[in-house]
């Protein structure tokens, strides 16, 4: 299977809220969500295309506090039939690259603690826990990460 990564355009919101609702059911963006989040300047959209179909997507963001830059993954989506086949991984790094190239040293993100492949995905990245989120989720915990990027 040939991946491709791409940058995401809003002529895929349709695409991109499926897959969306598929991966968060409750908890997931809406479209104008995913269209507020991309319309803000520091906002960088990657989607993974398997025979010209997009089969997952990444959000991230650029924050900037006291003059160091800061990567926030916002949300990784893959669609079920594609997952457990290294495309949230290779999302994930081509993020992590761009973070690189605009100066970025740390990237974060949360999960839910019961969602263990993303967990084991995020530490075999590299990912380090660094705090707990209470019901950050409705009634169920996160944990943010943090990966110091080199």
């Amino acid at each position: 299977m040939a991946v491709t990564i791409e940058d995401l355009s809003i002529r895929d919101l349709d695409r991109l809220h499926e897959i969306e609702k598929q991966c968060f059911t409750d908890e997931a963006f809406t479209k104008e969500q995913i269209v507020q989040l991309l319309k803000d300047y520091n906002s960088i959209g990657l989607v993974a295309r398997a025979d010209g179909r997009i089969v997952g997507f990444v959000l991230g963001m650029i924050h900037v506090d006291r003059k160091a830059m800061h990567g926030h993954i916002l949300t990784i989506d893959i669609s079920p039939t594609y997952r457990r086949r290294r495309v949230g991984q290779r999302l994930l790094q081509e993020m992590e690259n761009i973070f690189k190239q605009k100066g970025v040293k740390t990237s974060h993100l949360e999960v839910r603690e019961d969602n263990a492949a993303a967990i084991s995905l995020y530490i075999a990245l590299g990912y380090k826990e660094i705090g707990k989120l209470e019901n950050y989720y409705g009634n169920t915990h996160g944990i943010y990460f943090e990966k110091v990027l080199t």
